[in-house]
This record gives structure tokens, C-alpha cells and sequence, in this order.
């Protein structure tokens, strides 16, 4: 079982990655959210996004008590649920699914501004990070990192006419 959570938590291993591992799944989320997005628009990302939260929870629970460490560095789990939870919102706010030629504006917006706030922890990013224990505790930051950047994704739609 300890195994199994490892792998879950560390995203396929990405996780172990030498060189900005939150980052290089934030990256790989980014086609997996098109490719889930063209499948069945921003619905199924959100649906997504939730899913691995969940699996994210228990995985990372199971890796904190196995490594006995708090928010292990290869727990990257929250990047990717993060992630798809701020390019669901985007998808959302460029009309549940924007034309294929447009799909990559509201994903690469989402990206940047889920880096941004994943890794300067604004309140109550850093509030999150710091007060909540466990396998929770590793990803709620992420999921409210994520819902920022998908509502600054949302503000960005206001200004961006397509």
C-alpha cells in the first residue's frame, strides 16, 4: 500500500524529478487538461481536478506517515489537481470549451498564475500550507493556488477579447 500511495503522491514518479518537480507536473497537467478538455470540456477537468484531490488526500496521508516527513517535496499530487482545478475555471470562463484554436490561452494563463501563487503562498495559500496537517494538508494549499489562478484566468477573460 505504502508503495502504491508513493506512486499516486509522486505523480508517476515525477515527484523525484532533481530539478523543480511542482513545476514539471504543473507542465505535464497542461496537455492532460486539453486532452481531457477536448474529451468532455471543462466539466470533465473539474471533474478531474476533484478526483485527484481526493486520491491526492488519501495517497499523501499514507506517504506523510510512511516518510514521516510533512508535505514531502515529491508529493507533486497537488500540482496536478491544482492545476486542473485552475484550468477547469479558465475553461469556464472562456465559455466551457473555447474553439481548439483558443483553447491554449485560457490553459497557459492557468499555468502561470498556478505557479505564481503554488510558489509565493499568498493568504490563504500560505495560511494552508502552514496550519493544515496531512495528507490534506498537502493539498489544500495547491487547491486554493489553483482556484486563484482560475479566478485570475477568469479576470484575464474580461480583458482578452477573442
Amino acid at each position: 500500500m505504502d508503495r502504491l500511495a508513493t506512486l499516486i503522491a509522486s505523480g508517476l514518479g515525477i515527484g523525484y524529478m532533481p530539478f523543480a518537480p511542482g513545476t514539471a507536473m504543473s507542465a505535464v497537467a497542461i496537455p492532460l487538461a486539453w486532452w481531457i478538455g477536448m474529451q468532455g470540456g471543462a466539466f470533465a477537468v473539474l471533474a478531474a481536478a476533484v478526483a485527484a484531490f481526493f486520491l491526492g488526500v488519501v495517497a499523501c496521508e499514507a506517504h506523510v506517515r510512511a516518510t514521516g516527513r510533512e508535505d514531502p517535496s515529491e508529493c507533486v499530487v497537488d500540482e496536478l489537481a491544482g492545476q486542473w482545478l485552475a484550468c477547469a475555471i479558465g475553461l469556464f470562463s472562456f465559455g466551457m470549451l473555447p474553439p481548439v484554436e483558443n483553447i491554449w490561452l485560457p490553459l497557459l494563463i492557468a499555468f502561470l498564475l498556478f505557479r505564481l501563487f503554488d510558489i509565493t503562498k499568498p493568504w490563504p495559500v500560505g495560511w494552508a500550507d502552514r496550519s493544515i496537517a496531512g495528507g490534506l494538508g498537502v493539498m489544500a494549499d495547491d487547491m486554493i493556488a489553483g482556484l486563484f489562478a482560475g479566478i485570475g484566468v477568469a479576470l484575464a477573460r474580461l480583458a482578452v477579447p477573442l
